[in-house]
């Protein structure tokens, strides 16, 4: 986790004045203890066809000798090298009115430096063309990765992405 802290400590303070009229990020944005199941995630709205955070929180933290690593279930296995669309909020890693390198949440950043939620309700996204940042949700589609060691602390990565729409 500490690694994933140290990726977002890059400045994003051209998004201070925008981020900060954002509602405050609900409870619960935690790691659980080791073994433990993550409660279903609150926040956006599930829509068809995008997956859903509450997949994604089906994840057991299971303590090893040293680290805590990640235990998905089928449910998240099978969207590993899938292409999928993942509805959340923009959290700019770099400064920059565009993006390509973005972590996407379950909720809305209130502060530039903390994590909205816990490693299960964040997904690393690497855009094909840069998008424009907003503090509104967004969708985008790209190819999952399912992470289960990763340096950063990450679970997930979505790559070759770009802006979607919600299947209506």
């Amino acid at each position: 986790m500490r690694a994933l802290f140290r990726l977002l400590a890059i400045p994003v303070m051209a998004f201070s004045t925008q981020l900060a009229a954002q509602p405050a990020a609900p409870a619960g944005g935690h790691v659980p203890p080791p073994g433990a199941s993550v409660p279903p995630m609150q926040g956006l709205t599930d829509l068809p066809g995008v997956v859903s955070w509450n997949t994604l929180a089906k994840v057991k933290q299971i303590k090893t000798k040293d680290r805590i690593l990640p235990e998905f279930n089928q449910d998240i296995l099978a969207l590993n090298n899938k292409e999928v669309k993942l509805q959340g909020f923009m959290m700019p890693l770099e400064p920059g009115e565009k993006q390509k390198h973005f972590l996407i949440s379950l909720n809305s950043q209130s502060c530039s430096f903390c994590l909205p939620a816990g490693p299960e309700g964040v997904v690393e996204v690497k855009t094909k063309a840069p998008i424009k940042f907003t503090a509104e949700p967004i969708i985008v589609s790209g190819r999952m990765s399912v992470l289960k060691d990763d340096p950063m602390g990450l679970y997930y990565r979505l790559t070759d992405a770009a802006p979607a729409a919600a299947v209506k």
